[in-house]
């Protein structure tokens, strides 16, 4: 059929004029995703070069290798953004143990669809990285940990384990180098604990998924086995992989000081062209990602807040202004940016009261209820609490509580203070992050749109009786 399709003969929004149009994509670790011809078999990665960095790093000292790591200023995309090569520097190599690494493709962070399209589409992009990560580190057993609802990209990674196996890329004496190192594939159980590194390691130890207190149990020193432990997420590793490639200096160059590389943004929710984009960290803001890249929010309607980070990042609101001093260079300049003018890196983010996170984008128009958003998203961490400590456990039960109570038509004005109240209680009173991840949200959606919230009883009692329970 010819002609405009029917999204074309609605009216477009309004697209607010940016001093420089949005970049084009640098395309590293998604170079091959949604290629045309491009298979996630061995024999397609070997002939676009793959296995040909893994040859290279195996000839070099390892202490060179994380250097290169150190070098490129490379920072976790698994949402804490720490220096890898850092990590890496702390682990124990005095006690004897044996290393392991762990590759953290447990991606359950709501709003995040990166790492397994990594998986499904070039995985040995991924084992490749894995291998010179472990080679760096004297690491003879690594394991990806994969979240339990991929069961088709386990079954990817397996085979694409057993492909490299038979080509000498991994296990026994590999290259002929002398150099051994197995990787197997662990299946998680679903949940989202898991993703975070100690209680990941617990899962992998076959125990329940309770993090660890930290001192002692810090992974680079006793992780698995009670053993030193580096935990990598899928982008990072892959980062690896290129940066072993070009080199730690060159890849710096890449980004911006301090958010060097690229980062996949993945964008869902009420944009016109929402999916997963790669971009230098920090050369592309919020609005030219979410105008100039996304579409622009979808016909007839406005934006009104984004979570820049995944759902445990706190919201921003459209209208808002952000000030304050940043370094540049050498120098600390004034900055005054509006949502839209945001550079979309791990230290701007950070500045302005949010994070970076795992990169998931989640962006609301003026159709959303703020009330109702948030208690979709306390009813999610309520359910995944490891009810190990009692702020959390009891945190966020009572946070989804009240807010499942007020969309389901028993609002009361008085809810925001007592929501924001429990939420207050919890931050930097639990073992792990999650105390931070579960009630950020709360706290965030509050303080932006605390006038909603309070009068959402009002709001609700205008409704007809029939649609005062929120399905």
């Amino acid at each position: 059929m010819n002609g405009p399709r029917p999204r074309d003969l609605k009216p477009e929004p309004q697209i607010p004029n940016f001093p420089m149009p949005a970049p084009a994509q640098t395309r590293v670790i998604f170079k091959h995703i949604d290629e045309p011809g491009y298979t996630n078999d061995i024999e397609c990665y070997l002939r676009h070069g793959g296995y040909e960095t893994l040859k290279k790093a195996v000839q070099r000292p390892p202490a060179e290798l994380i250097d290169e790591v150190k070098k490129s200023g490379l920072r976790g995309r698994g949402g804490a953004g720490f220096p890898c090569g850092v990590k890496w520097g702390l682990v124990d190599r005095k006690s004897g143990k044996p290393i392991y690494l762990i590759v953290n493709a447990d991606e359950s962070e709501p709003g995040t669809f990166k790492d397994r399209y990594i998986i499904h589409q070039d995985p040995h992009q991924l084992i490749e990285g894995t291998m010179i990560a472990c080679f760096a580190n004297n690491v003879k057993q690594a394991y990806i940990y994969i979240r339990g609802e991929m069961p088709e990209g386990a079954r990817i990674l397996e085979r694409a384990i057993a492909e490299a196996k038979a080509k000498g890329f991994v296990g026994q004496n590999i290259l002929g180098t002398g150099y051994s190192c197995e990787i197997y594939v662990h299946r998680g159980a679903g949940a989202y604990i898991c993703g975070e590194e100690t209680g990941l390691i617990e899962s992998l130890e076959g125990k329940r998924a309770n993090p660890r207190i930290k001192p002692p149990y810090f992974p680079a020193v006793l992780g698995l086995y009670q053993c030193p432990t580096i935990v990598n997420n899928v982008e990072t590793l892959c980062h690896v992989r290129h940066i072993a490639d070009i080199g730690g200096e060159a890849y710096s160059k890449t980004g911006t000081p301090n958010n060097t590389g690229t980062r996949i943004f993945c964008v869902s929710g009420h944009v016109q062209r929402p999916g997963y984009y790669e971009f230098e960290a920090g050369k592309i803001t919020m609005g030219q990602l979410l105008y100039d890249v996304c579409g622009g929010p979808l016909p007839g309607r406005t934006f009104k807040a984004v979570i820049p980070g995944g759902s445990s990042a706190k919201v921003l609101r459209f209208g808002e202004r952000y000030k304050g001093k940043r370094k540049v260079g050498s120098e600390m300049v004034d900055y005054d940016w509006g949502v839209e003018d945001v550079p979309m890196d791990f230290d701007s983010l950070a500045m302005i009261g949010s994070m970076g996170g795992s990169g998931g984008v989640i962006v609301m128009d003026d159709t959303v209820n703020m009330v109702e958003a948030l208690a979709n998203i306390n009813a999610f961490y309520s359910h995944e609490s490891c009810g190990q400590c009692t702020p959390c456990r009891e945190g966020s039960l009572w946070m989804k509580k009240i807010s499942s109570r007020m969309v389901h038509g028993a609002a009361r004005k008085e809810d925001a203070a007592l929501l924001k109240g429990v939420a207050d209680q919890i931050p930097g009173r639990t073992i792990c992050a999650f105390g931070e991840a579960c009630s950020w949200p709360t706290q965030s959606f509050l303080i932006k749109f605390k006038d909603e919230f309070e009068a959402y009883a009002e709001a609700k009692k205008t409704l007809p009786a029939d649609r005062r329970q929120l399905v």
